[in-house]
């Protein structure tokens, strides 16, 4: 049993920032990581794109569900860890690199074969693992690790959600970071979000005032990140 399963949705630009952090804490706790699904196409099936987001949403999402089926598919052809290393090389390319235009077009290219296959390919992973793309029998699978990590939160959340020290630990939503930590605040941040977690009659703790994400793709270094309004739209957010 791993010491944490972590619920992505590789096109979320706070799970991928969470993830690295995560993987600082898992480097000095020496923790292992299952890296598990959650598609936010699938939890926000019942809404109306066009009516709560902006167009690049729903191929965004989309995109992202397209990438979980060739998540599933490189878990069960290769193992865990092999999503692992998938998962790395598909948040460096999507959020670690030159911003891409903020439309539809641009967001749901992440889902072809043309963007994922050199993905594949500088991982050292089977190119053939992009075959399941197209292939929607991955979905129950996905569908089912979203619906697991919604019985451990509840509904009203989105990506990640992490579970630490499975089956009977702790479980949470986040947390949503915009900046990472220092090395030597890593843990100490790891230890504090656990500590609250813990603590039975704990249930959120929020603020609406954020910064973007500090990601090469959207364009935010540490100096412009200040006091800049959410990517994701502020009142328009639905599940992130």
């Amino acid at each position: 049993m791993a010491d944490i399963h972590f619920y992505f949705d590789p096109v979320c630009p706070f799970a991928w920032m969470t993830s690295k952090w995560v993987r600082q804490v898992q480097a000095q706790r020496d923790y292992t990581v299952d890296w598990r699904f959650i598609s936010l196409r699938l939890l926000n099936a019942h809404i109306d794109y066009d009516a709560h987001f902006p167009p690049e949403y729903e191929a965004g999402y989309t995109a992202g569900l397209r990438l979980l089926r060739v998540a599933a598919r490189t878990r069960a052809t290769l193992g865990p860890e092999a999503v692992a290393t998938l998962y790395a090389a598909l948040g460096a390319r999507i959020f670690d690199s030159e911003p891409v235009p903020d439309d539809a077009g641009s967001h749901g290219l992440r889902g072809t074969r043309a963007f994922v296959e050199p993905v594949l390919a500088g991982a050292g992973l089977p190119a053939e693992l992009a075959d399941a793309l197209d292939d929607p029998s991955w979905d129950a699978q996905i569908q089912a690790e979203t619906d697991e990590a919604l019985v451990l939160t509840g509904k009203d959340v989105g990506t990640p959600i992490l579970h630490f020290e499975p089956p009977e630990g702790v479980a949470f939503f986040g947390p949503v970071i915009s900046r990472l930590p220092r090395d030597d605040q890593a843990v100490e941040l790891w230890d504090h979000v656990v500590g609250l977690a813990r603590f039975p009659g704990f249930a959120e703790l929020k603020r609406s005032l954020r910064e973007l994400p500090q990601l090469r793709a959207l364009g935010v270094t540490e100096d412009e990140a200040g006091a800049q309004q959410d990517w994701h739209g502020g009142s328009r957010r639905q599940k992130r």
